[in-house]
């Protein structure tokens, strides 16, 4: 396989009611931290307002599930919001400010569709080569971002960079593929990342799979999709298929295996240490457990928000 992907970064969860998925994520035993909110004066005098996409974590020492929704006026924010100013240098702002509203554009697109999963972000040690890469592929992309954000640590807040970039779909708005929001992220620090990650009362210590739902009859064209952005060939795994990274995987699963057609993301899966204490968890709290043809239990997408969630053994 090829070096400059490496393993599978997080998944975005797209919530148009961000205090209840709060609530429910907590309730499934995620330790989720209070959402950022980025804001701005609408005028020279004024107070920073909330705008653009807010969002929040479930950390894992190398990857996270996310929260997010976007920022509507009037929405209620929870007691517990971080807003933070946006600040950058003035010749640099103007294109961050777009860059922010553009992404609320495609989150509150993607709501119209259904509330669940519509953002797959993977992990590279060398984002310029994926870059660089994709470009001699002709996949459309962005170029490399480059941002800043405070993240709290034991020794206090620092400052974490993130270069990232997002593919673009061929007749698709900037930043956004059929599926949702698709892109690239340079491996985070590891001591940032490490410190931030939490015990979470469900067991859950990584996260290990995607899974993508596809029309039968566009399975061929998104799975040659998915081979040019990653520069790997995929891997049949009986109905399905699978590209298996470092770490972590993405399944793709012919629709007509699922009881009903959803051309979009619609499972992840987390790994935990001990399968029996998460069931018996869940349970606790009141949720239904399905399983899936290897066994492991999962939370429906009926009761956690447009998208099912398998814990798995690791």
């Amino acid at each position: 396989m090829g070096s400059d992907i490496a393993r599978l970064h997080h998944v975005g969860h797209v919530v148009g009611d961000l205090p209840s998925a709060l609530e429910r994520y907590r309730r499934l035993g995620f330790v989720v931290a209070p959402p950022s909110y980025p804001a701005m004066a609408r005028g020279e005098d004024g107070e920073p307002e909330p705008f653009g996409a807010a969002n929040t974590h479930a950390d894992f020492a190398d990857g996270f599930l996310e929260l997010a929704t976007p920022v509507r006026e009037g929405d209620a924010l929870p007691p517990d919001a971080n807003v933070f100013a946006l600040t950058a240098p003035p010749e640099v702002l103007p294109l961050l400010v777009e860059r922010i509203a553009t992404t609320s554009a495609n989150l509150a697109a993607c709501l119209d569709r259904f509330e669940g999963l519509h953002i797959l972000m993977f992990s590279s040690p060398d984002i310029d080569a994926v870059a660089t890469r994709l470009t001699a592929s002709e996949v459309g992309h962005g170029g490399v971002n480059t941002v800043r954000r405070p993240v709290e640590t034991e020794a206090g807040t620092v400052a974490e960079t993130v270069r990232y970039l997002e593919i673009d779909g061929v007749g698709m708005r900037h930043g956004s593929v059929e599926e949702g929001r698709v892109g690239v992220v340079a491996d985070l620090d590891g001591e940032i990342q490490g410190a931030r990650s939490s015990e979470h009362p469900n067991g859950a210590i990584a996260l290990v799979e995607a899974v993508l739902c596809v029309a039968d009859d566009e399975l061929t064209t998104v799975v040659a999709r998915y081979e040019r952005y990653f520069g790997l060939l995929v891997r049949s795994d009986g109905p399905a298929w699978a590209f298996d990274l470092e770490a972590g995987r993405l399944t793709l699963v012919p629709a007509s295996r699922l009881e009903e057609l959803l051309p979009a993301m619609v499972a992840c899966a987390v790994g935990v240490r001990d399968v029996f204490a998460t069931e018996e968890f869940l349970r606790g709290k009141g949720f239904s457990l399905g399983r899936t043809a290897d066994g492991a239990p999962f939370v429906p997408s009926a009761e956690a928000l447009g998208a099912a969630i398998v814990f798995r053994s690791v």
